[in-house]
């Protein structure tokens, strides 16, 4: 793994606009539009490296499966600050009937340098982003660039193949809904949610768009319904489960919920029981079941422990996202080491006391030209299937992180 230095194409704004990626730029907090797509750079893989990869990401899948159905066992959801008796068994139940339910994709984020053992830093397994980017325009800048080269990313053959095999488990005869929340300025959520239908729709399912916020509800039927007042019985939605039951509507969202075998009046995709996979005390558990795993990082959920003088360590909300009230805490005494603009959560850049937190060991992002990386490396079914690399200034991938193609020599 090295990062090589290269000149732009010329218009290179307007050619990824046109490939989907149409937030090509984001603006800092002094008022300055920067590179989110940066293509003055780009990072090179060895096969055998990127072989290796692959093995270590399904591993993690497998291990990450085991965990979510140790926490289903042992009736550990209140780890995960699910207290509501009632949504915990209808994630029971998905879990149980998960060969029933759709479930399409993921991201496991890794701190990787080209020298070790890859190392999870975290599973977005509900509502990952930067797929656009990733499936797509670096693949054609890649054929631009480097036509004799290769790439670790088969998404977009994997993603419609993927909704070709799970066909069978939607509701027959109903077109399947795609969702986003228009609280989305930037239009990344809405660009994911349109490429996804797109997959779907080479698969050839009959497909729909909506807004999260357009869903209606029919009190006649009890049922979601979209603008057309139209039954949604299949709805692929960008916006994460912990959202959408505290919605004013979540609870007909649960009481409404197809959960396998046909009954409930609506399929949400990903399936509930992705919850277990999209929270943060799921690294500390993980490391329960695997403790000394070659890609694991020692993490926690009662307190720090040892990592406070050893390794140091990093402090994460169960749930959130983009960096999202993470702090870094070097080891020793002394205050928490923040990121660049400093958004410290809580007083002194402490974790918040009112929210739970997942204390993940401190393995620092690997610094290329003094950019810390981290790899984005997909799954879709369970099966490695694509890389993303995005790049920050400090310590903390934030909304600020800017994302770099790859090729395979």
């Amino acid at each position: 793994m090295r990062r090589q230095t290269i000149t732009p194409r010329p218009g290179w704004q307007q050619t990824v606009e046109a490939q989907g990626l149409i937030y090509p730029l984001t603006r800092h907090p002094d008022g300055s539009l920067r590179p989110y797509w940066d293509e003055s750079a780009y990072y090179v893989f060895s096969l055998p490296e990127v072989e290796a990869l692959e093995e270590v990401v399904e591993e993690l899948h497998r291990m990450c499966l085991a965990a979510a159905g140790h926490i289903v066992e042992h009736r550990r959801f209140a780890d995960l600050g699910i207290t509501d008796p009632a949504l915990a068994e209808l994630i029971t139940e998905a879990w149980r009937r998960r060969d029933e339910l759709p479930s399409l994709y993921g991201r496991f984020d890794l701190r990787y340098d080209g020298s070790g053992p890859a190392k999870l830093l975290e599973y977005n397994a509900d509502t990952p982003t930067s797929l656009v980017e990733a499936a797509g325009p670096q693949w054609f800048w890649m054929e631009d660039r480097f036509p004799g080269a290769d790439q670790w990313n088969s998404l977009h053959e994997r993603l419609v193949a993927a909704w070709k095999r799970q066909s069978p488990l939607l509701p027959p005869g109903a077109p399947v809904h795609f969702a986003h929340s228009t609280a989305d300025e930037l239009g990344e959520d809405l660009m994911t949610v349109a490429y996804l239908r797109e997959t779907a729709a080479q698969a050839g399912l009959d497909t729909r768009a909506i807004a999260m916020e357009e869903i209606g509800w029919d009190r006649l039927s009890g049922r979601f319904v979209d603008l057309r007042m139209g039954f949604i019985r299949a709805c692929f939605k960008l916006y994460p489960w912990e959202w959408l039951v505290r919605d004013r509507f979540g609870d007909r969202a649960l009481a409404t919920l197809d959960n396998g075998g046909g009954t409930g009046s609506t399929l949400w995709i990903e399936p509930v029981w992705k919850m277990l996979l999209s929270n943060k005390a799921l690294l500390a558990v993980v490391w329960e079941l695997y403790p000394d795993h070659p890609n694991l990082l020692p993490a926690y959920l009662d307190g720090p422990r040892e990592l406070a003088r050893t390794t140091g360590y990093v402090a994460k909300p169960l749930l959130g996202r983009e960096g999202s009230g993470v702090t870094v805490h070097p080891a020793g005494p002394g205050p928490a080491a923040r990121d660049e603009p400093p958004r410290p959560p809580g007083p002194s850049g402490a974790p918040d006391p009112s929210e739970a937190y997942c204390y993940q060991a401190l393995a620092p992002l690997p610094a290329f030209d003094g950019n810390h990386v981290v790899l984005g490396a997909w799954v879709v079914e369970g099966e490695a299937a694509g890389l993303g690399i995005r790049e920050s200034s400090g310590l903390i991938t934030d909304e600020y992180a800017r994302f770099l193609p790859h090729i395979i020599r």
